[in-house]
């Protein structure tokens, strides 16, 4: 019988105190985020949408920042997070692979999402903004902010895609729990939303509707700014505090993955888990990093690499990064927070280097993971991180079939206790797979007609 125990635990006092930048390391830099001429953007030109000290963050090459000390406070209401052995996983599969997962569920709001959303609130109020709007998907983010700008003390006003809004009540809930507004979008109470629901009265919404619609009440007012819970620089870099613990954590056990996988959407929570790693790989490390991610809205696997804007109204700058078109309405699939247009410029450049691998999978194969990890190991994921799960299981047969004893280790970024209407649909046989039409997606990529082009590497 192994000695090694089932949860992997760092004290309070082993935490990061630094996140990792990982724009130090890259063997090539990021193109930059342009105007819609093609030049260069500088930071003043973000000043409006977020405060100084975030933008900051956003264009540093400096490899490790401070994590301030009343942000680590609050964070240590539920960090670290614990490294789990999925033994009873491995069993059930009959695989020789060690499967590990960093279980960002124990949060209060669920997920991963207050690793940056108590940074942003806090940021936010030291510039003295009194209010944040910001977007939400599956609601995981708008939780995690409504959550984090009680506990700093600043107010916040959610927009929820429609769809999850709809499918999703308790989401909402908590948010008016925290003291959050919470708004169905496209709604009317802006320009952009009364625009979309002229042109569309029966849409799902999605990201980037919502993202416009928040920037568009963040920049009326100055003493509110905009927070976005994925795809930015600062965002990824407040979520490598997952990957810098379970680098520890894997230390303290004299192991090291093979494999690290995590869901992709807009890239936070794969990007939390894998840069650290992607760190040493840089420096020589032999490990494979996989992002997954749904085969109906698949960015990294079937989208081109452009300068795309974050939303729909074209208020952001353009980003490098792989794209479906910010006029892409995706389809109602139940793992919302994957269903954004775009993916982080980091993750994309990434991808475009080479350092890691992207796969889309079905979603009714990523209920029936969920089922099958729910079965073994007893937590009920969230609609999202069942595709890590489903590729973690990919890589686990292989393995078995490779006779190799690999070691994986997945980001397992929130519980799916909140997403149980999902599990209802699939139960019942009302989930099918949906790999998004060839025509749909030409479609929506006419969008980018005129948008200057990405240099070459």
């Amino acid at each position: 019988m192994s000695t090694e125990p089932t949860k992997i635990l760092l004290s309070e006092d082993e935490m990061p105190r630094q996140w990792y930048n990982i724009q130090a390391d890259l063997p090539i830099p990021m193109p930059p985020p342009v105007g819609p001429d093609g030049t260069p953007i500088g930071p003043d030109a973000l000043a409006q949408v977020f405060p100084m000290n975030l933008i900051e963050q956003e264009v540093s090459t400096e490899r490790w920042i401070d994590i301030p000390e009343e942000v680590l406070g609050i964070l240590k209401l539920w960090r670290p997070s614990p490294l789990y052995r999925a033994r009873r996983l491995e069993a059930a599969l009959g695989t020789p692979a060690k499967i590990y997962y960093k279980n960002e569920g124990v949060s209060p709001a669920g997920s991963h999402k207050p690793n940056t959303a108590v940074a942003q609130a806090w940021y936010n109020k030291q510039f003295g903004i009194k209010y944040l709007t910001t977007e939400t998907g599956a609601g995981q983010w708008g939780s995690a902010l409504a959550m984090s700008c009680k506990l700093i003390g600043i107010e916040c006003k959610v927009f929820m895609v429609r769809i999850s809004f709809d499918q999703k009540p308790f989401r909402k809930i908590m948010m008016k729990t925290w003291g959050a507004d919470c708004i169905p979008s496209p709604s009317t109470e802006t320009a952009i939303g009364r625009q979309i629901l002229a042109e569309m009265p029966d849409t799902p919404g999605s990201l980037a509707i919502a993202i416009s619609e928040a920037i568009e009440q963040a920049v009326e007012r100055e003493d509110t700014r905009y927070c976005l819970g994925s795809v930015l620089n600062h965002v990824m870099l407040h979520q490598t505090i997952i990957g810098l613990e379970a680098r520890k954590q894997f230390e303290k056990i004299g192991c090291y993955p093979d494999i690290v996988i995590g869901c992709a959407g807009g890239g936070s929570n794969f990007a939390g888990i894998s840069f650290p790693f992607l760190y040493d790989k840089i420096h020589g490390k032999e490990v494979r990093v996989i992002a997954t991610e749904p085969e109906a809205c698949p960015t990294l696997t079937r989208g081109p690499y452009v300068y795309d804007s974050g939303d729909v109204a074209k208020m952001t700058p353009l980003l490098p990064m792989y794209s479906l078109g910010h006029r892409f309405i995706p389809p109602a699939i139940h793992a919302g927070g994957l269903r954004y247009h775009g993916m982080a410029p980091l993750v994309s450049h990434v991808k475009r280097l080479g350092l890691i691998e992207a796969t889309a999978l079905p979603q009714t194969e990523c209920y029936e993971a969920a089922l099958l990890f729910a079965h073994t190991e007893g937590f009920i994921p969230a609609p999202e991180t069942s595709h890590a799960i489903a590729q973690t299981i990919r890589e686990a047969k292989q393995a078995k079939e490779e006779g190799k004893e690999k070691v994986i280790v997945m980001n397992w970024s929130g519980h799916g206790l909140m997403d149980l209407q999902g599990y209802d649909a699939y139960l019942s046989g009302r989930i099918s797979d949906y790999p998004l039409p060839e025509e749909l997606l030409q479609r929506s990529l006419a969008s980018l007609e005129g948008h200057p082009a990405v240099p070459k590497l």
